[in-house]
Formats: C-alpha cells, sequence, structure tokens
C-alpha cells in the first residue's frame, strides 16, 4: 500500500496469462484466505482462473496475513486500500488492466463503494447479498430499530480481528503483528451503538447518496431468507448503467452454494457477465431480462425446501406489477370489493409480551434449518391480527409491501412490528415478509421526534421485498405487535398501540401470473472448482433452543453455531470455530433483557497452536445500553493476552 503496508493475497491464473494477459477478478475481505475462506475461496476463483480469468483474494489490512489493523467497516483507509490494489494489478505481466469487482456480504458493499470511485480499472460489478444504505438495510439497524444482528455481528468481527497471522506465512514477525491487532482492533459494537441515527457516519460508504456515481455495469443478487434483499431492488430502479438482478430464496450465500435450493449456475451468469463487459464478448447478456426472481409457494418458510418457480421482468419497477389496497376491519383484512361494517372504526389496542420474535429466525438467515421462522402462530397470540377471507383464487405478489398506520402510542419511544402470513386451511401461518419501525422514526431517520403519548399519527411500514404464491382457499393475514424481539431491541419501556383500522391499508404488489415465464432460460445446475483435500474431524453443530423455566419465569433462546471443525491436508493446518449466543429475559421485564455472544477460535497443526476467546453481553437500563466484553488469546496453553470492556452508551429515542 502507499503506507508501505503489505497486504497477503492468493492468485488464480489461467495457464499463459504471463504472455497473454487476461482481466482480474478481485475479491477484497477480511474472511482470511488460507484457513477460515481457503475452500470457499479455491471453488470459485480456480472456476474463473479456468474459464480466462486471474482470480485474486486479498485479505485486509488487519486480517488474515495482512499487516496492520482492522478498526471498522467500509473505513477511507479501506477504500484507499482498494484503490492501491487495483493500480497494483494493473501493473502485473498477467494483467491486462481492466478488473471485475466480485464478492458477497462485505466483499459486495465494498465492490459497489469501490466502483463508486472511478477507479479506471474497474469495469463491472458482481454484489451479492449487499446494501446501498448502511443505516436502513445493513445487519445494524432495521426501521431505525436496533437489530440484535448488530450484536451478533460485532461479536463475530470481535473473534475475526482477534485472530493471529500465520507464521508459516509471515514469519517471526506474527507475534508482533498479533498484539498489534488484539490491542488496536477495538470493540466495534461501542462504535455503532454510538450511531443511533442515520448520521454521516452511515452515509459513508452508502451509495444510495449518490448512484450516478456509479458508471460500470453491476448484477446484483439475494436471497429471500436473506437480509439484503431491498437493495437489490433499488439498484435495479435508480442505477443508470447496464444491471440484472437474480434474486432466489437462499439464505445470506452465494447462489451456487445457496440453501434451501435450488442453487444455481451462478459462476456461469458471472463468467458471461465478465465475458461481455470486460473481454467484450458480444453474448446478449445485456438483454436478459433485468430481474430473475423465484416465486416462492406458501409452505417454503416452514421447510428447508423452496417449492416455487422462476419469474422474470423486463424491467424495475415493473409495469405489470398491481398495487392492490386492502383495508383493516376488526380482526379482518377487507379487500377492495368488500364493504366495512360499523365495528371496522373502532379503535384496537396491543401491548405485546416480549415472547413475539421468538420464532421470527434471524434477521440475515443463512438459511440452515434452524435459524428460519417457524410457525407464526408461536407469535400470533401476542399480535393484533388481520385476516381475509379465505382466497377464492390464487395471488401472487412481487415487492414490497407497505402498511399504512393511523396509529398511536403511549409512550414517547415505541417500535410496531407487521408482518404479512399466509395461513393455510388448517390454521398453519408462515411469514411472507415484515418490517419493523421506530415510531420516533417515522418522519426521518436522521432528525427522529419523540411521541406525543396518546397523538395519533399517520406512518408507512415498508416490509421485505417479496415474491410469494398465496393459493386458493388460503387467507391473507397481517399481524401487529409492539415488540419483535430478539430479532429487534425493544424500546425502553412497554408501550401500548392503538390502532384505527378504519384509516389503515396494506397495499399488496400483486403480479398476475404471465405465460412468458414458462419460457424462461434455465439457469442450469451450479459448477465451481473442486474443494481442496481437507479431513472432517468433527461435523457442524447448529441447535436454535426457545427455552422456558415456569419457576423462575426466565425465558432464554439459546443458538449454537459450531462450524465443522477440519484439517487441511496440504497445511495439515486444523481450524475450529465454536459460536453461542443466548438472548433473555424474565417475567415480561424491559430491565432484564440481555444479549450474549460467545466465539472460540483455534488454529492448530504439530508446530503452532494459538486461541481466542471472545465474549459480548449487552444489556440496556431506560436510558443506556449497557456493554460488558472480553477478550482472552492463547499461544499454547499460555494466555498471552487479556482485556476487558465495561461501556455505558446513552439510548437516543431507540
Amino acid at each position: 500500500m502507499r503506507d508501505g503496508t503489505r497486504l497477503a493475497a492468493k492468485l488464480w491464473l489461467p495457464q499463459g496469462a504471463e504472455t497473454e494477459p487476461v482481466p482480474t477478478i478481485l475479491e477484497y475481505i477480511p474472511y482470511r484466505r488460507n484457513d477460515n475462506k481457503a475452500n470457499r475461496d479455491h471453488q470459485i476463483h480456480a472456476f474463473f482462473a479456468a474459464h480466462g480469468y486471474a482470480g485474486l483474494r486479498v485479505d485486509m489490512r488487519g486480517s488474515g496475513d495482512s499487516e496492520g489493523v482492522l478498526t471498522d467497516e467500509y473505513l477511507p483507509l479501506e477504500m484507499q486500500d482498494g484503490l492501491d490494489i487495483l493500480a497494483w494489478i494493473s501493473e502485473q505481466p498477467w494483467s491486462d488492466g481492466k478488473v471485475g469487482l466480485f464478492g458477497l456480504s462485505w466483499g459486495g458493499f465494498n465492490g459497489l463503494q469501490l466502483a463508486a470511485l472511478r477507479p479506471p480499472q474497474v469495469g463491472a460489478v458482481v454484489t451479492v447479498c449487499s446494501s446501498d444504505d448502511r443505516y436502513a438495510d445493513d445487519v445494524h439497524y432495521m426501521g431505525g430499530c436496533l437489530l440484535t444482528d448488530n450484536l451478533s455481528w460485532a461479536g463475530n468481527m470481535f473473534a475475526f480481528n482477534s485472530c493471529p497471522p500465520d507464521p508459516a506465512h509471515v514469519g517471526d514477525d506474527w507475534r508482533r503483528m498479533w498484539r498489534e491487532r488484539l490491542e488496536g482492533s477495538g470493540l466495534w459494537l461501542e462504535t455503532w451503538l454510538k450511531h443511533q441515527h442515520r448520521d454521516a457516519y452511515w452515509k459513508s460508504g452508502s451509495v444510495n447518496e449518490h448512484y450516478a456515481a456509479i458508471q460500470v455495469p453491476v448484477m446484483a443478487a439475494s436471497g429471500w431468507r436473506d437480509g439484503y434483499t431491498n437493495p437489490v431492488f433499488r439498484l435495479m430502479q435508480y442505477l443508470d448503467v447496464p444491471r440484472r438482478a437474480i434474486v432466489g430464496p437462499w439464505g445470506h450465500k452465494y447462489p451456487h452454494t445457496g440453501g434451501p435450493g435450488p442453487a444455481i449456475d451462478f459462476l456461469g451468469e458471472c463468467l458471461a457477465w465478465w465475458d461481455r463487459w470486460l473481454k467484450g464478448v458480444e453474448n446478449g447478456i445485456e438483454s436478459e431480462p433485468r430481474l430473475r426472481a423465484w416465486m416462492m409457494d406458501p409452505s417454503s418458510p416452514l421447510t428447508i425446501s423452496s417449492p416455487g418457480h422462476w419469474v422474470a421482468e423486463a424491467e424495475w419497477p415493473s409495469p405489470h406489477i398491481d398495487e392492490q389496497p386492502w383495508r383493516f376491519g376488526a380482526g379482518a383484512l377487507l379487500n377492495p370489493g368488500l364493504i366495512p361494517r360499523a365495528r371496522d372504526a373502532e379503535p384496537l389496542t396491543i401491548q405485546s409480551p416480549l415472547s413475539v420474535g421468538l420464532f421470527a429466525g434471524k434477521w440475515c438467515s443463512y438459511a440452515e434449518e434452524t435459524d428460519l421462522p417457524w410457525d407464526q402462530r408461536q407469535e400470533d397470540g401476542g399480535a393484533l391480527l388481520f385476516d381475509s377471507w379465505p382466497l377464492k383464487d390464487a395471488m401472487e405478489i412481487m415487492g414490497a409491501p407497505v402498511v399504512e398506520l393511523d396509529i398511536a402510542a403511549d409512550q414517547p419511544v415505541a417500535m410496531v412490528a407487521v408482518r404479512l402470513c399466509d395461513v393455510a386451511p388448517d390454521g398453519r401461518s408462515s411469514r411472507v415478509s415484515f418490517g419493523i419501525l421506530n415510531l420516533t422514526h417515522a418522519e426521518s431517520h436522521e432528525f427522529p421526534r419523540p411521541l406525543q403519548p396518546g397523538e395519533r399519527q399517520r406512518v408507512k411500514v415498508t416490509l421485505n421485498n417479496i415474491a410469494q404464491r398465496f393459493p386458493e382457499g388460503h387467507s391473507i393475514r397481517i399481524a401487529v405487535s409492539s415488540s419483535y424481539w430478539p430479532l429487534a431491541w425493544p424500546s425502553p419501556r412497554p408501550a401500548r398501540l392503538t390502532i384505527y383500522p378504519e384509516h389503515s391499508r396494506v397495499i399488496l404488489p400483486v403480479r398476475p401470473p404471465r405465460e412468458e415465464d414458462d419460457a424462461l432460460r434455465p439457469f442450469g445446475p451450479p459448477r465451481m472448482a473442486g474443494s481442496l483435500p481437507m479431513t472432517l474431524l468433527a461435523p457442524a453443530d447448529r441447535r436454535w433452543n426457545v427455552n422456558l423455566d415456569l419457576g423462575s419465569n426466565r425465558v432464554e433462546l439459546n443458538v449454537v453455531n459450531n462450524d465443522a471443525r477440519y484439517r487441511l491436508d496440504e497445511t495439515q493446518l486444523e481450524i475450529t470455530r465454536d459460536v453461542r449466543e443466548t438472548y433473555s429475559y424474565a417475567n415480561n421485564d424491559y430491565a432484564t433483557l440481555r444479549g450474549f455472544v460467545e466465539q472460540i477460535r483455534r488454529f492448530h497443526r504439530a508446530d503452532w497452536s494459538v486461541s481466542t476467546e471472545t465474549r459480548t453481553v449487552l444489556s440496556s437500563t431506560e436510558t443506556e445500553f449497557v456493554i460488558r466484553a472480553t477478550l482472552d488469546a492463547y499461544e499454547g496453553e499460555a494466555r498471552i493476552f487479556s482485556a476487558s470492556w465495561d461501556e455505558k452508551v446513552p439510548r437516543n429515542l431507540v
């Protein structure tokens, strides 16, 4: 880098690239290329190299075997390093000077961010499970509400930042580099909690601040179970470059490995994109529909399979979508042809128990069978329900449902959670989409204002984009609650909401079926390079348990998310990642809310054995968030570093 810091990278080259230079596909992330992501990276970048592209995977500053310290996401220094990487690529004998930016999640974010800086080397972008808006559509906040995935993700990066470089790659300096990371990376959770509104901190790196800055073709992909579907639709709407989108039934994964299926030949789709925009091959990819999406059937939210079918739109927003308003009534959802009754105008109130949300699954699902939403009847007893009559004909929706509420709260800070559900004839309730809103943010995420208790206001809750089929005989349900724990941190005090149904409604984006969907080009089965030689030492252990102690009236959601333990045969390195999370409360008392994240990382081979243990606890009072965290690092059995944090952050209308 320009300041002398060296970043570690792994390079895959096509045969003959030194004499016949090729374009480069760059993935630039902090997730350790030589151990944690070694196999995944090889499957992707060796595939690209086999098809005529250099694949370059760079460990960000302060991660893996790179020098320096990583102190936060998407900092100006990260962008500066990215520009230096691009300049370095253009100087290499195997490079023809053209680069495609590629990545999932962090790599998808910084791909868009780097493209917005308009470096001359970048010719195209493939961004997967990423966002254009770091405040409104990221792991930290949703609708102005604090997500507990903010804690989970902070715990994950706390653990990653604690890991050392490998002496096999960096030599005897590894202990100094490790110590520098342990002492300097900091507690990111505290930083994120200090920015509770959409301020300059979140605007930095949010490409929706100026879409026009991106002037190269962009392909965006995500999954309905992922936390990052909404940005795909905005990118298709607001970018003014060649662009296309693929949204499947997947979680937070690349679509060639995405579960629950069907996985697709996503790397083949990427090759077509790279061939067109980096090599100039006239393959017609720009004539593909702007948006390809998997139309979900109703059983899919409750199962690890994904019945449905592919549909397409030539442009987005689509002229084929009919925004259909359904009014609220007394426990009823009234389609446009129904006449309201007198009692449909009577106000309704709800003060939900904290148990509403225990079966919501994870905000950003990896589509494991443990982290998906369960039968919503477990949640519906603590919510106001508005049900349609059983449908006489099947109906399909595609886009973002919007719920408009005439609402009042009895507290100066309150939130509302809205779920759209499919109710089967046997009563089973499947969550189709949801949205949450901090009511103090109803007018602005940047300048929220306290509520006047009892004062009515009109608010819009935009639910996550979805494509879903409601079959004949099924009912549509809107469920409204005043909390959604532990997906989102509740308001400072329990709030009672009053809904005035006469002036409340949901607008459904109805999409009539079209015959041309049956003629869409099939994606084909997934392709990738073969796996690295590795030995499984212990299978993955993933569990998601809700426990209620009737004696103490304590409720816990316990999550175990241990990766498979394995050995990379070439390097004989054994890798362990164990994760435990607990979200709890007692007696429905907001003062007892608590989130806990523990991660243990181990790296072991005959001549080297190190481990780290990170623990973070988040709790709250009516006025503060309270963080307690510990970090311990070990070389062999000896603890060589220990640190603890005890911090308080004032709550500001959250």
